[in-house]
C-alpha cells in the first residue's frame, strides 16, 4: 500500500520471481523438465541405434560387395575386374562402383566422386558423389570403401546413403512429434500430480490454522487412498488427540490441585493464627508448629508425588533400569507392611510366589507396591463380621508378571476403572477419607514408564490390583513356587 492508501503495483518481472518461487511452479517445472530429459535420452537412444543397426548393414553388403569383385581379380586381374564393375554398374541399385588408374584417370566406374588425393587412401569414408544422369548442382552422400590394387590403381565401392537419410528424417519427425506428446501428456500428469499433493498439503495447512486459532476439535482430512499424507494425517491426528487429552488432564489438575490443596493450606493459615491469638505458653506454641508442620508434610507428599509421576511420565527415569527379582521386593514389602496391617485391623498374607526377574527401577517398583497396599490398608476393608485380608501376590508367563494386591473390600466400579486412575481423582465424593488421590495415579504412571500397565480386577468381592510389567524370554527365571 502507499502511503495515500492505494495499492502498490507490483510488475510483471516481481509477479513472475513470486510464482516461480511456489511449490507449485517447481513441482510442475521439475517434472515436466524430469519428462523432457527421459523423453528426449530415450529417442535419442532409438535413433543412435536405428543409425547404427542400418549402418552395419551397409557395411556388411559392401563387404560382401567387394570379396566378391575381389574374386573377380583374382580369377582374371584388370580385364575381368573391369568387366565385372562395368556389368554390376549397369544394374539397378544403390552400390556404386568407381576404378581409377595410378594416374588418376577413370577406367570404369558408374559413378562420380568428390574425393580429394588424401581421402583416397585405403580405409572406410563418407563421400559426396553424383550419378552420371545427375543434375550438376545435386550431390549426394555414400559410404565407401577404398581398395589400392597392386597395380597402384583405385578401386571405390560404395553405397548411396540416401535410403538412411529418409529412415533418419522419418525418425526426427517421429521424434518429434514424440516430445510433443510427451510435453502435452507430461505437463497434464504434472499439473494433476502437483495440484493433487498442493491440495493436501494446503489441507493439512488449514487445519494447522484451525488449530493455532483455538479450535482445538480440528483434526486433518484422510481419505480413503491410504497413502503416505493418510498415513501422516493418522499419525498428526492422534498426536493432536493425545495433545486434547493433556489439555483436559492439565485443566482436571489445575481444577484439583486448586481445590484438594486449599484445605491444608487454609487449616495451616488457620493453626498459625489461632497459635498467634491464643498461645500463652511455649508448649502451646510448640504445639502449633508441630501441627503447622504435618500440614506442610502432607503437602510436601503432594507435590513429591506429582514430581514423582511427571518423572516416570517424561522417561526420565528410564537409565535407572536394571535387572531385580520380584519376588524378592514382595516379600520384603510385605514385612514391612505386616505390622500395619495387624495395626489397622488387616491380616496381610502371600498368596502364589513365582520366582521372577525383569529389567526396571527397584524403587520404583517399590513405591508402586507401597501405593497399592496403602490403598488396600484405607479402602479394603470387608463387611461387617468378615475378616479383612490383603494378598501380595506374583504369577509370571512367558511374557508378563503380575504383581497385584487383592483385598476384600466394596472395590472398584468397572465404569470407572479409567477414572479412578486420574490424578486427584477420588471416589469418596466427600473427602471424608485421608489422602489427595495420587495413589493410583502414581501407580498407573510407574507401570507405563516400565513399559507394563495397571490393571484393576474384580476380586469377587474386592479389588485386585495387579502391576502388569512385561517380560523377555530370557529374562524370566521360573524355578517353581516356593
Amino acid at each position: 500500500m502507499t502511503a495515500h492508501g492505494e495499492p502498490t503495483k507490483i510488475s510483471f518481472g516481481e509477479r513472475a520471481q513470486r510464482a516461480l518461487r511456489t511449490t507449485y511452479v517447481q513441482l510442475f517445472v521439475s517434472y515436466l523438465l524430469i519428462f523432457i530429459v527421459i523423453s528426449g535420452v530415450s529417442l535419442g537412444y532409438v535413433g543412435w541405434t536405428t543409425r547404427h543397426i542400418f549402418d552395419t548393414q551397409i557395411t556388411e553388403t559392401i563387404s560382401q560387395e567387394v570379396n566378391v569383385l575381389a574374386e573377380r581379380y583374382q580369377e582374371g586381374g584388370m580385364r575381368r575386374l573391369v568387366s565385372a564393375i562395368e556389368r554390376r554398374g549397369r544394374q539397378t541399385g544403390s552400390f556404386l562402383y568407381l576404378l581409377i588408374d595410378a594416374r588418376g584417370d577413370s577406367v570404369a566406374g558408374n559413378s562420380i566422386l568428390r574425393l580429394s588425393l588424401l581421402e583416397q587412401s585405403p580405409g572406410w569414408l563418407e563421400a559426396r558423389f553424383q550419378w552420371p544422369d545427375d543434375r550438376a548442382d545435386v550431390e549426394r552422400l555414400a559410404k565407401v570403401r577404398v581398395f589400392i590394387l597392386p597395380t597402384g590403381s583405385r578401386l571405390f565401392v560404395g553405397r548411396d546413403l540416401e535410403e538412411r537419410s529418409r529412415l533418419m528424417s522419418a525418425i526426427w519427425r517421429a521424434r518429434a512429434l514424440s516430445m510433443g506428446f510427451v510435453l502435452a501428456l507430461g505437463g497434464l500428469g504434472t499439473f494433476w500430480v502437483a495440484r493433487r499433493i498442493l491440495r493436501r498439503i494446503n489441507a493439512i495447512a488449514h487445519t494447522s490454522a484451525a488449530i493455532m486459532a483455538g479450535n482445538l476439535s480440528e483434526r486433518l482430512p484422510i481419505s480413503d487412498m491410504t497413502d503416505e499424507f493418510d498415513r501422516l494425517a493418522i499419525h498428526l491426528n492422534q498426536m493432536l488427540d493425545r495433545i486434547g487429552e493433556l489439555m483436559v488432564g492439565l485443566r482436571e489438575l489445575s481444577d484439583n490441585v486448586a481445590h484438594d490443596l486449599r484445605t491444608p493450606l487454609t487449616r495451616l493459615r488457620v493453626s498459625a493464627e489461632d497459635a498467634l491469638a491464643t498461645a500463652k505458653t511455649p508448649e502451646e506454641l510448640r504445639v502449633a508448629l508441630h501441627r503447622g508442620i504435618e500440614e506442610s508434610d502432607k503437602l510436601i507428599k503432594v507435590f513429591d508425588a506429582l514430581l514423582m509421576i511427571a518423572q516416570a511420565e517424561s522417561g526420565q527415569l528410564i537409565a535407572t533400569m536394571e535387572p531385580v527379582r520380584l519376588d524378592d521386593i514382595a516379600r520384603d514389602f510385605a514385612e514391612l507392611y505386616e505390622p500395619v496391617a495387624e495395626e489397622a485391623g488387616f491380616t496381610l498374607s502371600l498368596g502364589p510366589m513365582e520366582n521372577v526377574t525383569c529389567r526396571a527401577n527397584r524403587a520404583l517398583i517399590g513405591q508402586a507396591l507401597a501405593n497399592l497396599i496403602e490403598n488396600a490398608l484405607k479402602y479394603g476393608k470387608s463387611a461387617a463380621g468378615q475378616k479383612h485380608e490383603i494378598v501380595i501376590g506374583l504369577e509370571a508367563d512367558e511374557r508378563e508378571a503380575r504383581l497385584y494386591v487383592a483385598d476384600h473390600g466394596p472395590g472398584i466400579p468397572e465404569s470407572l476403572s479409567e477414572r479412578v486412575v486420574e490424578r486427584f481423582s477420588r471416589l469418596d465424593r466427600s473427602r471424608s477419607e485421608p489422602g489427595f488421590g495420587l495413589g493410583l495415579s502414581l501407580v498407573s504412571a510407574i507401570a507405563r514408564q516400565q513399559s507394563g500397565r495397571l490393571v484393576l480386577e474384580n476380586n469377587q468381592p474386592g479389588l485386585k490390583a495387579v502391576l502388569v510389567l512385561p517380560l523377555a524370554a530370557r529374562d524370566t527365571l521360573r524355578h517353581g513356587k516356593p
